[in-house]
């Protein structure tokens, strides 16, 4: 990753107020630009201890089908030329339906489905497509001030040609009404960028009456790059 190839504005900043978190964890010395060689240029491997059954179909982990509206979300992990990222790792992870996550950390009053955990992981193919089957999250409640819920929205893990090379994101869903009150979602400056977050309603990768389809595009760096570090 290059971030000196990265428009201004994309990423967020390291301490923003309005997320009050970023105060007492964010760094206040400026970054240490260090040489480091190249850790490999070797693809990772789809081993069998990297994807197990029904990693890539997050509602078929319990011992029956989760409450809440099933859905299936697609899209491409691409360079800034639009060259796909091929055989590459993605994991994700969301709250359930009810807005909560299966955590012990998370103790939210909201019920816990017993048949839906949260997370999976999938590979990119040779066109650096992905695609999973899920539940649409619910948004929740998280105390950074009063009123204060997050959109609904899934976690994007990335891992690049290796292990080494990691983006963490958030994709969200278009037209959610908490966006501008959102001060994770507002902590990129630009609104084109904020945008990249944003999946789109896709009736050509909806499944008949069963699921609707969404898309989620993740560029890895310069040109159009998706914000990520949130």
């Amino acid at each position: 990753m290059k971030f000196d190839d990265v428009q201004p504005g994309v990423w967020p900043e390291l301490i923003h107020p309005a997320y009050k978190s970023t105060v007492k964890r964010g760094p206040l010395q400026p970054a240490l630009r260090i040489d480091a060689p190249v850790a490999t240029s070797r693809n990772i491997d789809p081993a069998p201890r990297i994807l197990l059954p029904h990693d890539t179909d997050l509602t078929r982990r319990g011992q029956g089908a989760p409450l809440g509206e099933k859905i299936v979300v697609t899209g491409r992990v691409v360079d800034e030329d639009g060259k796909p990222v091929r055989n590459s790792l993605i994991e994700v992870w969301q709250a359930n339906s009810a807005g909560r996550y299966w955590h012990q950390r998370d103790n939210h009053d909201a019920p816990l489905d017993p048949n839906f955990f949260g997370f999976g992981k999938m590979m990119t193919d040779d066109d650096g497509r992905y695609r999973f089957v899920s539940i649409k999250p619910g948004p929740y409640p998280w105390k950074n001030h009063d009123k204060a819920w997050r959109p609904a929205h899934i976690h994007f893990s990335l891992f690049g040609n290796v292990y080494a090379q990691r983006l963490v994101t958030q994709m969200y869903f278009p037209n959610d009404p908490l966006f501008p009150y959102d001060p994770i979602f507002n902590s990129i400056p630009d609104e084109a960028a904020r945008q990249r977050l944003v999946s789109r309603f896709s009736l050509d990768h909806t499944v008949g009456d069963e699921m609707l389809g969404y898309e989620f595009d993740i560029v890895l760096r310069g040109r159009g790059a998706t914000p990520f570090g949130l």
